[in-house]
């Protein structure tokens, strides 16, 4: 790495234990452990893409915590922000998929290193060192790190762009009243916003129309409202605040797809490294995440595939970081 990180992804970390197989438990055909989380796929797959971040995380001491540490250490991820958690377990998520390889989760995360991280571990002198701080729904789903991270969103609203992944997860939350307080509260301080209009309804907001949905989500603080449409694509809306102003929709690419885990994620990463690499096309920022989605689906697990940014060009051949 030639340059310091200009991106800070905080977040969760975790381990995907992914079948081998789609249907039931009793069909997989056995597990496989896998660097999983929300947080630590969109670090690593920003890593993967040529971008390394800083990452702060609560990583346990445990055998699974070291299978995790051993990722972050075979990348170009400082190790300043991952935090290590004597007493906490690592939180693992058993993956399922139907039959259309469509992924589920069940996730075991008490005393979880990732819902421990604590306000006031990353310093002023950090976030003033990067442009970029993105979060997620699933460390605001549980104390301590709900306060951490919405500490974090407020610091950072200050000094440099501030995005979220909602990331609903019936499972992490006592209840969806509590996921659309905690997380509307929180978007005065939220830049940009990436979500599923399914986690959006949850979050008491709906429209017929994707434009008027991310509308709806704007009007409370955001500037950029990307949803993800699943197999028809993505929709990006930008205010006159934003780098990627207007409405877009951008297809997708056509796939068969092998497993969707960590999709979301890859394609969160690949908008980040391109708004961070000037393109004010809303479009192009769209195709190239689009490109990394898709790219994540070809194979088991979240950033299994997504190998480098040269992946991407199975895709789209214009890559800003890259000229």
């Amino acid at each position: 790495m030639t340059t310091e990180p200009t991106v800070l992804v905080a977040g969760d970390t975790l381990v995907d234990f992914v079948p081998r197989n789609p249907g039931p438990p009793g069909d997989a055909g056995g597990y496989e452990p896998s660097f999983g989380g929300s947080g630590g796929n969109a670090a690593m797959a920003l890593d993967r893409l040529g971008v390394p971040p800083l990452c702060w995380t609560g990583l346990a001491a445990d055998g699974l915590g070291e299978f995790l540490r051993a990722h972050f250490e075979a990348s170009d991820i400082p190790s300043d922000l991952l935090v290590t958690d004597e007493t906490a377990r690592t939180t693992v998520a058993l993956v399922n998929h139907d039959a259309d390889r469509g992924p589920s989760y069940v996730f075991y995360r008490e005393r979880g290193a990732d819902t421990r991280l604590q306000q006031g571990t990353v310093s002023d002198d950090t976030l003033d060192s990067v442009s970029w701080v993105h979060t997620t729904g699933v460390t605001m789903s549980v104390e301590p790190s709900r306060s951490a991270t919405l500490e974090l969103q407020s610091r950072a609203s200050d000094r440099c762009t501030v995005s979220l992944d909602p990331n609903w997860r019936p499972d992490m939350w006592h209840s969806s009243h509590e996921f659309r307080a905690v997380i509307r509260g929180a978007l005065p301080d939220i830049d940009v916003v990436t979500a599923t209009p399914e986690e959006l309804a949850v979050a008491g907001f709906e429209a017929e129309e994707p434009g008027e949905l991310a509308r709806a989500v704007a009007d409370e603080g955001p500037h950029t409202v990307v949803l993800t449409l699943g197999d028809v694509g993505a929709f990006c809306y930008g205010t006159d605040d934003s780098p990627v102003t207007g409405q877009v929709h951008h297809g997708g690419y056509d796939i068969d797809p092998v497993d969707a885990t960590g999709a979301g994620d890859a394609f969160l990463a690949a908008f980040i490294a391109a708004l961070t690499h000037g393109v004010q096309d809303p479009n192009r920022a769209l195709a190239l995440a689009n490109a990394a989605g898709a790219v994540t689906t070809t194979q088991a697990g979240a950033v299994t595939a997504l190998t480098g940014p040269d992946a991407l060009r199975e895709f789209h051949d214009d890559i800003p970081w890259l000229s």
